[in-house]
């Protein structure tokens, strides 16, 4: 199906409406709890901007460096970029759809499900680097569909530009770069490489990850050692479990389940697009093999349920009137529903009563949004507590990146000094100078603290006021005031690396 000019810019109306109609009901609802653990972590390294951190490529804390300085500490303007990214994917979609010849039946079909499919819901509820991550592989994915559809070549200009943005957030993108090169490799469409289209999309994308490629290497591949240590976590604890499952409960809208089955089967068996069902195979194949976690195959459902869209809206059409008019009516209330239930999940619909206590009973992201406040104001309780020259030269030692984060933000308002953290890259940042005398010690356990540090007594408890069992309320509640490691400072510190 050829689409005119006039077409294309009225076929855009309803993708806008749907992507604008989601990033509202973010914006009307990001602001409810607070920040999550993760985000704490990026903004804490937006105020150490480098080419490079521990856990995770620059660009993320880039962006919520400009964020910061736009918007200071404002949860709905923070997250304010998360929401467009989420947006563009949306429309994205419905683009996707139409260029695999798709009606607008077809676009606003493949809008709606990826708008109301769990994990890209859940993208635009928090600052993440997933955020990202999901808007790169959909682009990814529509420029290489115009590649093959057109044959220009600049399409590979935009294409290693976007991965090589794709390199600067989040290093799961390899999956997908290894997907496209077997798919072009594999198919017919080899012809399209080594091209001077091709070797400038390459140059580019390398161009782009250099600076984060030289930090590495300066950094004796840190973010390696890094990874090997998150990944044995996650396979111990049981993290990579349930990974086929959870392609068809939360990586896509339950009801848009026939639309990236019916999308994989068609591009399989076209011989023109058939590369890109590699997006999708190998970056599978990958990840299940390799234990990854469910969700880091998120990114790949919205160009599967595009193309599924634009097939079953040519099967729809060849129905009868009342068939056809059945069949769209179940497929979008059950697109509904299922994104309404999402939605109860995922989402702080409501800042009190019995939506509320939904959401954080089954949402364990939204419970670790709650208490950071309260946990600094707690800390600098027990430093009014003390004695004015303990206060004088004193210093809060943190055991996680949310606590180095809410202590970092919240506490200049509190008067409290920056915290002592050796996890990621908190660690990379050494150790204060002068060292202080007097400890305020969080997130251990009080066998932990006294093994690490001296004199070691209790002094206060964390929680939060809406009694929310979480990481910080549950694990380590207590707060201690000790005296200086057993260990020189030099030796704590190297001894102490945490990954996290």
């Amino acid at each position: 199906m050829v689409h005119s000019e006039a077409e294309r810019r009225s076929d855009n109306v309803p993708l806008f409406a749907i992507a604008g109609l989601i990033a509202l009901l973010h914006l009307l609802t990001n602001g409810r709890y607070g920040f999550h653990r993760d985000e704490l972590q990026f903004l804490s390294d937006a105020r150490h901007l480098d080419w490079g951190f521990v856990p995770y490529p620059p660009l993320t804390a880039f962006v919520e460096r400009i964020g910061l300085n736009i918007f200071g500490l404002s949860l709905v303007g923070l997250r304010l970029f998360s929401v467009i990214a989420q947006a563009v994917v949306i429309f994205v979609a419905g683009l996707m759809a139409r260029e695999f010849g798709g009606s607008r039946l077809a676009q606003v079909t493949a809008a709606c499900a990826v708008a109301l499919s769990p994990l890209p819901l859940f993208q635009g509820t928090e600052f993440q680097y997933s955020s990202f991550d999901l808007l790169w592989w959909v682009l990814v994915g529509y420029f290489a569909l115009r590649l093959l559809n057109s044959e220009d070549q600049r399409w590979w200009v935009a294409i290693g530009a976007v991965l090589g943005l794709g390199l600067m957030t989040k290093y799961t993108i390899v999956v997908l770069i290894a997907g496209l090169i077997l798919g072009f490799v594999a198919t017919n469409a080899r012809r399209l490489l080594l091209t001077p289209g091709f070797v400038a999309g390459v140059a580019l994308a390398l161009l782009i990850f250099l600076p984060n490629l030289l930090w590495q290497t300066h950094h004796d591949w840190i973010t390696f050692h890094f990874l090997q240590s998150i990944h044995a976590r996650d396979v111990s604890e049981q993290r990579a479990d349930g990974f086929i499952r959870d392609q068809f409960l939360l990586n896509a809208n339950l009801f848009a389940i026939p639309l990236w089955i019916a999308g994989l089967v068609r591009l399989l068996r076209s011989p023109r697009y058939r590369a890109l069902a590699f997006l999708y195979l190998v970056p599978f194949a990958a990840l299940y093999f390799g234990k990854g976690r469910f969700y880091y195959l998120a990114p790949a459902y919205p160009l599967l349920i595009a193309v599924g869209a634009a097939e079953g809206g040519r099967w729809v059409e060849r129905l009868g009137r009342r068939s056809a008019i059945a069949v769209e009516a179940v497929l979008f209330a059950g697109i509904a529903l299922s994104g309404a239930l999402a939605c109860a999940v995922l989402i702080p619909l409501a800042s009190s009563g019995p939506l509320k206590a939904f959401a954080l009973k089954n949402n364990g992201d939204l419970r670790e949004e709650i208490g950071w406040e309260e946990l600094v104001r707690s800390v600098a309780g027990v430093r009014d507590s003390l004695p004015l020259d303990e206060q004088q030269n004193l210093g809060v030692v943190v055991a996680n990146y949310g606590e180095q984060g809410a202590i970092e933000m919240f506490g200049p308002q509190y008067g409290l000094p920056l915290p002592i953290s050796t996890t990621n890259s908190a660690w990379l940042r050494g150790y204060p100078t002068p060292q202080p005398t007097t400890l305020v010690v969080i997130g251990r356990s009080q066998r932990s603290a006294e093994a690490a540090f001296t004199n070691c007594r209790l002094a206060a408890h964390t929680g939060n006021s809406e009694g929310v069992q979480n990481e910080e309320s549950r694990d380590h509640p207590d707060i201690f005031v000790c005296g200086p490691p057993r260990q020189p400072w030099a030796e704590f510190w190297r001894d102490h690396r945490n990954f996290g």
